[in-house]
Protein backbone atom coordinates (compact mmCIF):
# COMPACT_ATOMS: atom_id res chain seq x y z
CA UNK A 1 0.00 0.00 0.00
CA UNK A 2 1.80 3.22 -0.90
CA UNK A 3 0.95 6.29 1.50
CA UNK A 4 1.21 9.65 2.35
CA UNK A 5 2.19 10.80 5.79
CA UNK A 6 0.46 14.93 5.97
CA UNK A 7 0.00 16.79 9.25
CA UNK A 8 -2.00 19.77 10.03
CA UNK A 9 -0.13 21.38 13.04
CA UNK A 10 1.44 18.00 14.50
CA UNK A 11 -2.61 15.67 13.72
CA UNK A 12 -0.57 13.71 11.87
CA UNK A 13 -2.40 10.71 9.79
CA UNK A 14 -1.83 8.48 6.78
CA UNK A 15 -3.37 9.04 3.45
CA UNK A 16 -3.81 6.75 1.03
CA UNK A 17 -5.40 7.37 -2.62
CA UNK A 18 -8.06 5.33 -3.60
CA UNK A 19 -8.41 6.12 -6.74
CA UNK A 20 -5.50 4.45 -7.33
CA UNK A 21 -5.27 1.83 -4.06
CA UNK A 22 -7.99 -0.65 -2.44
CA UNK A 23 -7.99 -0.48 0.94
CA UNK A 24 -9.42 -3.72 2.37
CA UNK A 25 -11.21 -3.60 6.06
CA UNK A 26 -9.38 0.02 6.95
CA UNK A 27 -10.30 -0.26 10.51
CA UNK A 28 -7.45 -2.96 11.03
CA UNK A 29 -5.45 -1.11 8.56
CA UNK A 30 -5.77 2.16 10.54
CA UNK A 31 -4.45 0.06 13.66
CA UNK A 32 -1.31 -1.09 12.26
CA UNK A 33 -0.34 1.80 10.20
CA UNK A 34 -0.99 4.26 13.27
CA UNK A 35 1.27 2.85 15.90
CA UNK A 36 4.22 4.83 16.66
CA UNK A 37 5.95 1.81 17.55
CA UNK A 38 5.27 -1.08 15.26
CA UNK A 39 3.55 0.61 12.25
CA UNK A 40 4.59 3.94 10.31
CA UNK A 41 3.12 5.92 13.48
CA UNK A 42 0.51 8.50 13.03
CA UNK A 43 -3.31 9.44 15.05
CA UNK A 44 -5.24 7.35 12.26
CA UNK A 45 -5.79 6.60 8.67
CA UNK A 46 -7.34 8.43 5.90
CA UNK A 47 -8.67 7.54 2.38
CA UNK A 48 -9.23 10.06 -0.49
CA UNK A 49 -12.08 8.29 -2.63
CA UNK A 50 -13.75 9.39 -5.56
CA UNK A 51 -17.59 10.85 -4.94
CA UNK A 52 -20.74 10.76 -6.34
CA UNK A 53 -21.72 14.48 -4.96
CA UNK A 54 -18.49 16.42 -4.32
CA UNK A 55 -14.93 16.67 -5.94
CA UNK A 56 -13.26 14.00 -3.58
CA UNK A 57 -14.62 12.12 -0.68
CA UNK A 58 -12.96 11.41 2.44
CA UNK A 59 -13.02 8.56 4.77
CA UNK A 60 -11.29 9.08 8.72
CA UNK A 61 -10.29 6.21 10.98
CA UNK A 62 -8.69 7.05 14.59
CA UNK A 63 -5.63 5.22 15.95
CA UNK A 64 -7.93 2.64 17.52
CA UNK A 65 -9.79 1.57 14.07
CA UNK A 66 -13.10 3.74 15.20
CA UNK A 67 -14.55 5.42 11.97
CA UNK A 68 -14.83 9.34 12.67
CA UNK A 69 -17.23 11.78 11.27
CA UNK A 70 -14.83 14.63 10.25
CA UNK A 71 -11.47 16.17 10.70
CA UNK A 72 -10.64 19.81 10.58
CA UNK A 73 -6.99 19.35 10.34
CA UNK A 74 -7.10 16.13 8.37
CA UNK A 75 -9.69 17.40 5.53
CA UNK A 76 -7.28 20.71 4.97
CA UNK A 77 -4.70 18.22 4.15
CA UNK A 78 -6.71 16.45 1.71
CA UNK A 79 -7.13 19.41 -0.26
CA UNK A 80 -3.55 20.13 -0.11
CA UNK A 81 -3.11 16.39 -1.56
CA UNK A 82 -5.26 16.54 -4.39
CA UNK A 83 -4.24 20.31 -5.74
CA UNK A 84 -0.22 19.53 -5.11
CA UNK A 85 -0.59 16.12 -7.10
CA UNK A 86 -2.65 17.87 -10.43
CA UNK A 87 -6.21 15.75 -9.08
CA UNK A 88 -8.02 19.25 -9.74
CA UNK A 89 -6.74 22.58 -10.87
CA UNK A 90 -9.72 24.18 -8.54
CA UNK A 91 -8.80 26.61 -5.86
CA UNK A 92 -12.14 25.68 -4.29
CA UNK A 93 -12.98 22.30 -3.92
CA UNK A 94 -15.60 20.47 -2.39
CA UNK A 95 -15.38 17.78 -0.24
CA UNK A 96 -17.71 14.76 1.06
CA UNK A 97 -17.67 13.66 4.38
CA UNK A 98 -19.47 11.59 7.13
CA UNK A 99 -20.80 15.55 8.41
CA UNK A 100 -21.55 16.26 5.41
CA UNK A 101 -20.08 18.02 2.07
CA UNK A 102 -17.33 20.88 3.27
CA UNK A 103 -16.14 23.37 1.01
CA UNK A 104 -12.47 24.31 0.96
CA UNK A 105 -10.59 27.27 -0.18
CA UNK A 106 -6.83 26.52 -1.21
CA UNK A 107 -4.18 29.35 -0.73
CA UNK A 108 -1.75 28.61 -3.64
CA UNK A 109 1.46 29.87 -3.17
CA UNK A 110 5.02 28.42 -6.11
CA UNK A 111 2.19 26.00 -7.46
CA UNK A 112 1.43 24.19 -3.90
CA UNK A 113 -1.45 24.84 -1.72
CA UNK A 114 0.34 26.39 2.00
CA UNK A 115 -3.18 27.57 3.94
CA UNK A 116 -6.75 25.98 3.79
CA UNK A 117 -9.59 28.02 4.92
CA UNK A 118 -12.37 25.38 5.23
CA UNK A 119 -16.07 25.84 5.68
CA UNK A 120 -16.76 23.91 8.42
CA UNK A 121 -20.61 24.50 8.21
CA UNK A 122 -23.81 25.42 10.98
CA UNK A 123 -22.44 24.24 15.06
CA UNK A 124 -24.79 21.90 16.04
CA UNK A 125 -26.19 22.94 19.62
CA UNK A 126 -29.26 20.49 20.17
CA UNK A 127 -27.94 17.88 23.15
CA UNK A 128 -29.96 15.19 21.04
CA UNK A 129 -28.17 16.01 17.83
CA UNK A 130 -24.64 16.54 19.06
CA UNK A 131 -25.52 13.58 21.06
CA UNK A 132 -25.37 14.40 24.73
CA UNK A 133 -28.29 12.69 27.21
CA UNK A 134 -29.87 15.86 28.55
CA UNK A 135 -33.50 17.69 27.67
CA UNK A 136 -31.80 21.12 27.52
CA UNK A 137 -31.95 23.50 24.42
CA UNK A 138 -27.78 24.03 24.85
CA UNK A 139 -26.14 22.30 27.05
CA UNK A 140 -24.29 25.16 28.08
CA UNK A 141 -22.14 25.61 31.14
CA UNK A 142 -23.62 22.45 32.57
CA UNK A 143 -21.88 20.72 35.58
CA UNK A 144 -20.57 17.40 34.80
CA UNK A 145 -18.29 15.59 37.93
CA UNK A 146 -15.38 13.29 37.64
CA UNK A 147 -13.30 12.64 40.26
CA UNK A 148 -15.70 14.55 42.28
CA UNK A 149 -14.66 18.03 40.78
CA UNK A 150 -17.20 19.63 38.63
CA UNK A 151 -16.83 20.56 35.13
CA UNK A 152 -18.61 23.78 33.56
CA UNK A 153 -19.26 22.06 30.47
CA UNK A 154 -20.34 23.26 26.80
CA UNK A 155 -20.82 21.02 24.19
CA UNK A 156 -20.75 21.88 20.61
CA UNK A 157 -20.76 19.32 17.24
CA UNK A 158 -19.34 20.06 14.38
CA UNK A 159 -20.08 17.24 12.78
CA UNK A 160 -18.52 15.32 15.88
CA UNK A 161 -19.14 15.68 19.32
CA UNK A 162 -17.04 18.17 21.60
CA UNK A 163 -17.53 18.88 25.28
CA UNK A 164 -15.95 22.06 25.89
CA UNK A 165 -14.72 23.34 29.81
CA UNK A 166 -12.32 26.34 31.10
CA UNK A 167 -9.79 26.02 32.93
CA UNK A 168 -6.94 28.68 34.84
CA UNK A 169 -3.67 26.69 33.25
CA UNK A 170 -4.18 24.30 30.35
CA UNK A 171 -0.46 23.59 30.71
CA UNK A 172 -0.21 21.75 33.84
CA UNK A 173 -4.16 20.36 33.29
CA UNK A 174 -4.32 16.70 33.86
CA UNK A 175 -5.87 15.88 30.74
CA UNK A 176 -4.43 12.59 30.68
CA UNK A 177 -6.52 11.63 33.65
CA UNK A 178 -9.68 13.82 32.99
CA UNK A 179 -9.64 13.46 29.04
CA UNK A 180 -11.00 9.63 29.15
CA UNK A 181 -12.72 9.83 31.86
CA UNK A 182 -15.01 13.20 29.91
CA UNK A 183 -14.60 11.22 26.63
CA UNK A 184 -16.76 7.57 28.20
CA UNK A 185 -18.78 9.81 30.69
CA UNK A 186 -22.19 8.27 30.50
CA UNK A 187 -23.42 11.61 29.34
CA UNK A 188 -22.07 11.01 26.43
CA UNK A 189 -23.60 8.06 24.15
CA UNK A 190 -20.91 8.12 21.92
CA UNK A 191 -18.19 9.43 23.52
CA UNK A 192 -17.09 12.91 23.30
CA UNK A 193 -13.69 15.18 22.36
CA UNK A 194 -12.91 16.80 25.10
CA UNK A 195 -11.55 20.27 25.34
CA UNK A 196 -9.73 22.12 27.92
CA UNK A 197 -9.62 26.04 27.48
CA UNK A 198 -7.65 28.86 28.76
CA UNK A 199 -9.00 31.91 27.86
CA UNK A 200 -6.09 34.61 27.07
CA UNK A 201 -8.13 37.26 25.99
CA UNK A 202 -10.90 38.19 23.86
CA UNK A 203 -9.58 37.25 20.47
CA UNK A 204 -6.92 34.31 22.05
CA UNK A 205 -7.66 31.09 23.35
CA UNK A 206 -5.33 28.41 24.38
CA UNK A 207 -6.76 24.53 24.52
CA UNK A 208 -5.49 21.05 24.59
CA UNK A 209 -7.44 18.54 23.47
CA UNK A 210 -8.58 14.98 24.24
CA UNK A 211 -9.63 13.18 20.76
CA UNK A 212 -12.31 9.84 20.84
CA UNK A 213 -10.63 7.08 19.89
CA UNK A 214 -7.05 8.38 19.73
CA UNK A 215 -5.96 10.32 22.97
CA UNK A 216 -4.34 13.31 23.45
CA UNK A 217 -3.39 14.98 19.89
CA UNK A 218 -1.33 17.77 19.04
CA UNK A 219 -4.36 19.78 17.03
CA UNK A 220 -7.94 19.00 16.19
CA UNK A 221 -9.69 21.35 13.61
CA UNK A 222 -13.55 20.73 14.87
CA UNK A 223 -12.51 21.08 18.13
CA UNK A 224 -10.89 24.57 17.75
CA UNK A 225 -14.15 25.59 15.90
CA UNK A 226 -16.16 23.78 18.86
CA UNK A 227 -13.80 25.69 21.03
CA UNK A 228 -14.71 29.52 19.79
CA UNK A 229 -18.91 28.27 19.24
CA UNK A 230 -18.35 27.58 23.13
CA UNK A 231 -16.40 30.44 23.93
CA UNK A 232 -19.54 32.74 22.18
CA UNK A 233 -21.98 31.15 23.75
CA UNK A 234 -20.35 31.86 26.85
CA UNK A 235 -19.61 35.20 26.20
CA UNK A 236 -15.57 34.73 26.89
CA UNK A 237 -14.72 35.58 22.49
CA UNK A 238 -15.09 37.59 20.07
CA UNK A 239 -16.47 35.89 16.88
CA UNK A 240 -13.13 35.27 15.13
CA UNK A 241 -10.47 34.31 17.11
CA UNK A 242 -7.06 32.58 17.06
CA UNK A 243 -7.29 29.02 18.77
CA UNK A 244 -3.61 28.28 20.05
CA UNK A 245 -3.06 24.68 20.02
CA UNK A 246 -0.05 22.91 20.88
CA UNK A 247 0.77 22.40 17.49
CA UNK A 248 0.45 26.08 16.26
CA UNK A 249 -2.04 28.08 15.83
CA UNK A 250 -5.58 28.26 13.58
CA UNK A 251 -7.84 30.91 12.56
CA UNK A 252 -11.64 30.63 13.56
CA UNK A 253 -14.51 32.60 12.29
CA UNK A 254 -18.17 32.02 13.47
CA UNK A 255 -19.93 34.41 10.77
CA UNK A 256 -23.20 36.03 12.25
CA UNK A 257 -24.41 36.36 8.88
CA UNK A 258 -25.07 32.70 7.59
CA UNK A 259 -24.26 30.85 10.87
CA UNK A 260 -20.90 29.22 9.56
CA UNK A 261 -17.74 28.54 11.20
CA UNK A 262 -14.95 28.72 8.91
CA UNK A 263 -11.24 27.55 10.15
CA UNK A 264 -8.17 28.19 8.15
CA UNK A 265 -4.54 26.42 8.81
CA UNK A 266 -1.50 25.50 7.62
CA UNK A 267 -1.14 21.60 5.73
CA UNK A 268 2.26 20.01 5.11
CA UNK A 269 3.42 16.92 3.62
CA UNK A 270 6.17 15.16 5.58
CA UNK A 271 6.65 11.64 3.29
CA UNK A 272 5.69 9.47 1.13
CA UNK A 273 6.00 5.55 0.80
CA UNK A 274 5.01 2.24 0.53
CA UNK A 275 4.08 -0.87 3.52
CA UNK A 276 3.61 -4.29 3.08
CA UNK A 277 0.14 -4.56 5.33
CA UNK A 278 1.10 -8.39 5.64
CA UNK A 279 4.38 -7.11 7.58
CA UNK A 280 2.45 -5.36 10.50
Amino acid sequence: MRFTKMHGLGNDYIYVNCFEETVENPSEVAKKVSDRHFGIGSDGLVLIMPSERADFKMRMFNSDGSEAEMCGNAIRCVGKYVFDRGMTNKNVIRVETLAGIKVLELTVQDGKAKLVKVDMGEPILKPENIPVNSDKEIFRTEPVEIDGKEFKVTCVSMGNPHAVSYVKNVDIFPLEKIGPKMEHHPLFPKRINAEFVEVIDRTTLKMRVWERGTGETLACGTGACAVLVASVLNGVSERKATVKLLGGDLIIEWNENNNHVYMTGPAVKVFEGEVDLNEL
